[in-house]
């Protein structure tokens, strides 16, 4: 099916629905699907639901914030401490199912109390490629996915970003910092603090894809491949050290292998 046809079946089937909330963290898949699905409904039939949490960057809420004004869309902001969810914490392999069910709810909370009856999240065709248990979640509580329902992958999506003049089309894709820590590590708030302030300093310093793991003592920094000589740069490394230092790290590692998305999910059992 060509980029064409898969727009004007996602857009058929935004026109079917009357009324929608949108699960929006101001990603390139949320941003593209609300900015379509206000196109299709109007701005007042669409309504963005964006959750506040310790995994959630400062950074990442203000542009959600931002191009949610932009679009001329309602916002709702709710507080979701993933924290506090039982089983989210000890960081088992289905973390993210409790994460995403725990959202979800909420999300037609929200829709019910608006009279909403359809709920939509981000996901897309590549989603299907790797471990997600949030999509039992979604699948559980009858959230429609318009862009995997679309077959829509992420290299489309950012095309079509594009093509809409969305500046989230070539932004860098974004998990929650829960996913920094191997399966079984305890995830507190400090630890979050810790993981953000050292990747704070690499979005600072111009890298687009980046990841710092927890490793204990460890910090474990994967970049984009291209992006290793940079980080290798004297003055940099140093500072880059005494930043992970300062942030709690002992040691500061380099994984060689690049960043790479679900990388801690090398260490399941094969699927």
């Amino acid at each position: 099916m060509s980029l064409d046809k898969k727009m004007a079946r996602l857009r058929n089937l935004l026109g079917e629905m009357q009324q929608v909330v949108v699960a929006f963290s101001g990603g390139v898949d949320s941003t593209f699907l609300l900015k379509v699905a206000r196109d299709c409904l109007g701005p007042q039939n669409v309504v963005a639901l964006t959750a506040t949490s310790p995994t959630y960057p400062e950074f990442e809420f203000e542009q959600a914030c931002q191009l949610a004004r932009e679009m001329g869309v309602e916002q709702i902001v709710i507080e979701s401490n993933e924290l506090e969810i039982p089983g989210f914490a000890d960081n088992p392999p289905r973390r993210c199912y409790h994460c995403k069910h725990t959202l979800f709810s909420l999300c037609l909370e929200q829709a019910q109390k608006r009279g909403i009856d359809t709920v939509l999240d981000g996901s897309n065709l590549d989603d299907l490629s790797d471990y997600r248990p949030g999509r039992d979640a979604v699948q559980e509580l009858q959230v429609r996915s318009p862009l995997l329902e679309a077959k829509l992958d992420k290299a489309a999506i950012r095309q079509l970003s594009r093509d809409l003049g969305l500046r989230t089309w070539d932004k860098q894709a974004f998990a929650c910092l829960s996913s920094r820590f191997p399966y079984g590590t305890k995830i507190t708030a400090e630890r979050l603090r810790q993981i953000d302030t050292c990747e704070t300093f690499l979005r600072e310093n111009g890298f687009r894809s980046y990841r710092v793991r927890y490793h204990d003592t460890i910090a474990r920094i994967e970049v984009a491949p291209d992006e290793i000589n940079k980080i290798l740069d004297p003055k940099l490394r140093e500072e880059l050290v005494s930043t992970c230092q300062q942030a709690g790290f002992t040691y500061v590692t380099l994984d060689l292998q690049g960043y790479r998305t679900g990388s801690m999910n090398a260490t399941l059992p094969q699927r």
